[in-house]
């Protein structure tokens, strides 16, 4: 086991206690004085920045972009894109540093738009992105292949967003890395780097953990599972296959690059030789 894998699980370890003391301290009377109790989560915060800095330090030695192709066809729009900040999703955590959200916009104006109270929810039906299909960027092999998690409710209005953030998001990190990224698809692609596919549609997988795939195969459907606030398709390549301890890799889209946040972008099908 790597220094790093074993610091994410010690500090998965630290919230747990954590949480767990400050239950115990509420409901009973304290195993230990209260101001103990926030000591595990003071481990975890160190070992959080430790392992955050240890990343950055990575980054001067950052490997050049690599291209692939696009993981959907149609028309997207793109979010929390690498071509506007590093990190992008503003961690370096689960080898995110240039990972690329995009959600599905066939027509402009019939995706639903974030609504500040109501409704609360919405059904994943109503957005385009679920079920699109997902694609294989290259030739390569699945080293992972997962889609057992549900595809719950959007969290795209106020108090959704603020429950995901607060308390859903919190629960998941302490969970593990696939309770982060849900149902997901990992790609070995060669040269050390491999593509991930989150937010994989519940029972959609096509391929499983061990097969070779084609350049435009279709691997599976886009979903909302894990922490999402929507349907949408997460996408990022990274030099290790376990997101504990993988670091990101720069990525372009063959005849697209990189969409900026906002940019809307049309990838033409592909068509897989498999």
């Amino acid at each position: 086991m790597s220094v790093r894998k074993a610091a994410m699980i010690l500090y998965r370890c630290c919230w747990i206690a954590f949480v767990a003391l400050v239950l115990v301290s509420v409901f009973t009377d304290p195993l230990v004085p209260y101001g103990l109790t926030f000591v595990p989560a003071a481990v975890a915060l160190t070992i959080g920045l430790l392992v955050s800095r240890r990343s950055r330090a990575g980054l001067a030695k950052a490997r050049p972009a690599v291209e692939v192709g696009p993981p959907v066809t149609g028309r997207w729009t793109a979010l929390n894109s690498p071509a506007d900040k590093v990190p992008s999703h503003g961690t370096h955590s689960y080898g995110q540093t240039y990972a690329i959200d995009i959600v599905a916009e066939p027509e402009e104006g019939n995706r639903p738009a974030f609504r500040r109270l109501w409704p609360v929810v919405r059904p994943n039906r109503d957005f385009p992105a679920f079920g699109a299909p997902l694609l294989a960027v290259a030739d390569g092999t699945v080293v992972h292949a997962s889609d057992g998690q549900r595809d719950h409710l959007s969290r795209n209005s106020g108090p959704a967003l603020a429950y995901l953030m607060l308390i859903e998001a919190s629960v998941r990190d302490m969970a593990g890395a696939g309770r982060i990224v849900g149902n997901h698809l990992v790609l070995d692609l060669g040269d050390s780097t491999y593509a991930v596919y989150a937010h994989v549609r519940r029972g959609s997988l096509q391929v499983r953990a061990g097969d070779a795939v084609r350049e435009g195969q279709q691997l599976a459907r886009c979903g909302n599972s894990g922490n999402s606030t929507e349907p949408h398709v997460h996408f990022q390549l990274m030099d290790h296959p376990d997101l504990d301890v993988a670091r990101g890799i720069p990525f372009t889209w063959r005849g697209i690059g990189v969409p900026a946040d906002g940019e809307v972008f049309t990838a033409d099908e592909a068509v897989s030789s498999g």
